[in-house]
């Protein structure tokens, strides 16, 4: 009898009502502890899936298991972020399954999912009313896709079109139109698209990523028209590009708010194009213009003297590149941390000697292991600390 009181005078923990629970389990920091939380007990685990809000899932198998799909939405039923990446059997079918979350997903992945049309699309936007970020990276998808996406989920603030080889212009207009909001756009290696598609975009555009296309001079004009891009990737553009004929438009006030430029690969650049950018990008903080092999001593100076915020600066296989060259950048950029100079045969032991003597704060970096520019987007980390099946 005196057990049976104490029992109910301190109630086992296993008895306590969720709210409580879901605090103590929102406490718990590392995955492990979480997982061990779960194989408590039946309403543990309940208390872990509702409180689940990131998964996931893989599947490098030649077959897709529905099954597993629907059981997983049924289980984690509060999901923000879903990554279904490299789950490239994945039906158009099965996304209609997606509806079990649409009232609370706002992250989605289908990162080569080349099965995933524009059908696909249609039932993705018709029940994810929430949808701020998603990534359709080597999707099957057309402008068709893109205008329903556009129109039903128009507080996107990041998208990835990369290698949706079959998106034009025109489906870049109706994003432009219709996501307002959009931060981070990434059109690489879509070589249909020129960039009048992003004419009298929105000024919260932030980051663009369009390397690998045959973006025009006309296109870059509008690619900066919102006047807000902070980073802009411009590099190795398609055989079909015109884009030399108008990157010096860049510096003409279109660009004044950049501060990472890659232009890497553009060997049409020259030292014309190096000045007028200098000169109208004030904020510059990284510049990569790597094999850019026309750009010369006027070039360098012009960098010295105007770019007075640059901190990283990418020269690898700028084969103009010399020691007078280094000196300028030496002289200016006070800023500067960090010049990748591999492959630059007109730079020697004697002109790196002199610029360690003017600045012992730079480091020279000559191996080709140069890293990435590229600024972080959020459905690249979300799912770094999640369940995976």
């Amino acid at each position: 009898m005196e057990d049976l009181r104490a029992h109910n005078r301190y109630p086992c923990i296993t008895n306590l009502p969720d709210l409580p629970l879901e605090l103590i389990f929102l406490k718990l920091k590392k995955q492990v502890d979480r997982n061990s939380f779960g194989l408590t007990c039946h309403s543990f685990l309940e208390v872990q899936n509702l409180c689940q809000i990131r998964l996931y899932i893989r599947n490098y198998r030649s077959e897709w298991d529905s099954c597993m799909l629907e059981k997983l939405l049924n289980r984690f039923c509060n999901l923000q972020d879903l990554s279904l990446a490299d789950c490239r059997r994945i039906p158009d079918s099965d996304l209609i399954k997606l509806q079990k979350i649409g009232s609370t997903l706002q992250c989605l992945s289908l990162a080569f999912c080349r099965q995933v049309t524009d059908t696909g699309i249609v039932s993705i936007a018709s029940c994810c009313p929430l949808l701020s970020v998603i990534c359709l990276s080597r999707c099957s998808i057309t402008d068709s896709g893109v205008e329903v996406l556009a129109k039903s989920c128009k507080s996107l603030i990041e998208l990835n079109l990369a290698s949706c080889r079959d998106i034009t212009d025109c489906g870049i207009q109706y994003i432009s139109k219709n996501c307002r909001q959009l931060r981070a756009l990434k059109i690489t290696c879509c070589t249909k698209i020129v960039g009048v598609g992003l004419r009298g975009c929105s000024s919260n555009l932030a980051i663009l990523s369009a390397g690998h296309c045959a973006l025009d001079s006309t296109g870059v004009i509008e690619i900066l028209s919102g006047g807000g891009l902070e980073y802009l990737n411009l590099s190795s553009p398609d055989k079909k590009s015109t884009l030399g004929k108008g990157l010096a438009t860049i510096g003409l006030g279109y660009g004044a708010n950049l501060k990472l430029l890659e232009l890497q690969n553009c060997n049409f650049v020259d030292d014309n194009d190096v000045i007028s950018i200098s000169k109208g990008c004030p904020l510059l903080k990284e510049w990569d213009l790597s094999y850019c092999t026309k750009v010369g001593l006027r070039g360098w100076e012009s960098i010295g003297l105007y770019c007075q915020k640059l901190q990283i600066l990418h020269l690898n296989g700028c084969g103009e590149f010399c020691d007078r060259g280094l000196l300028s950048l030496g002289n200016g950029c006070k800023r500067m941390s960090v010049i990748y100079m591999a492959n630059c045969s007109r730079i020697t032991s004697d002109g790196i000697s002199a610029f360690k003597l003017q600045r012992q704060d730079v480091k020279i970096e000559t191996n080709l292991d140069m890293g990435t520019i590229f600024p972080r987007w959020r459905f690249t980390w979300p799912f770094a600390k999640c369940f995976w099946f």
